[in-house]
């Protein structure tokens, strides 16, 4: 299990292939959109959060979290109002900008100031696995990212898996993303681990989509 430090007060991990959860995990159903909910009580259930893709709590003892298997997850703490959030961030999620809409129901509902907080951006596939055709670079495009910044032309590859082709680097897209929405550079970590080539997490393009799904889950102690 990979675990992240933020503060005293708070857990945070990455729980990947075979690895037991240390405590029980509120998640959603999630649908790649970019619907926040509050959870405002324990016990809810994936059926009661359909359609949800990101969580925010100020709740002690309750952990939430997303799934993954490829997509980026977002673990977000702060530490003036102690409020959490977890975000789930596929490419698709990343293009509708749900880091800032998550960071915008923090700040209207719990009064977050976004340079107070806090990030973890998770185990997601990589920038050399990340392998998109032309239309999903239109689309990031066309959300306004800085193509320089995030995109990458590779020529035509050398036969070998995700070599060649245009390449998306999510951990940067989504550094960025939190970036404009306030956060301070030095408190975003980034785990830098590519789900693609590290067995040791779930990886849709490598094992298909029914394979299992890494929990990214925070909690206030």
């Amino acid at each position: 299990m990979l675990t992240y430090t933020l503060a005293p007060e708070v857990e945070a991990f990455t729980a990947g292939r075979d690895t037991a959860l240390p405590c029980p995990v509120i998640q959603g159903h999630q649908v790649h959109g970019k619907k926040v909910a509050i959870i405002d009580r324990p016990g809810l259930t994936r059926e009661d959060l359909e359609g949800y893709d990101a969580f925010i709590t100020n709740l002690k003892g309750v952990a939430i979290g997303v799934r993954t298997a490829d997509c980026v997850p977002v673990l977000l703490y702060d530490p003036a109002t102690k409020t959490i959030a977890a975000v789930h961030a596929g490419w698709k999620g990343t293009v509708l900008n749900i880091v800032q809409e998550a960071i915008g129901v923090m700040k209207d509902c719990f009064g977050t100031n976004p340079k107070d907080l806090m990030a973890v951006i998770g185990p997601a596939i990589g920038p050399d696995s990340f392998q998109v055709g032309e239309e999903v670079v239109e689309q990031f495009r066309a959300a306004g990212f800085d193509m320089d910044g995030i995109w990458q032309q590779m020529g035509p590859g050398d036969g070998t898996p995700m070599s060649g082709g245009h390449h998306i680097d999510l951990f940067k897209a989504n550094r960025i993303l939190l970036e404009k929405a306030g956060l301070s550079p030095a408190n975003i970590q980034i785990a830098g681990i590519d789900t693609y080539t590290d067995t040791a997490f779930y990886s849709a393009r490598r094992e298909g989509a029914t394979c299992g799904r890494n929990i990214n889950a925070i909690k206030l102690l």
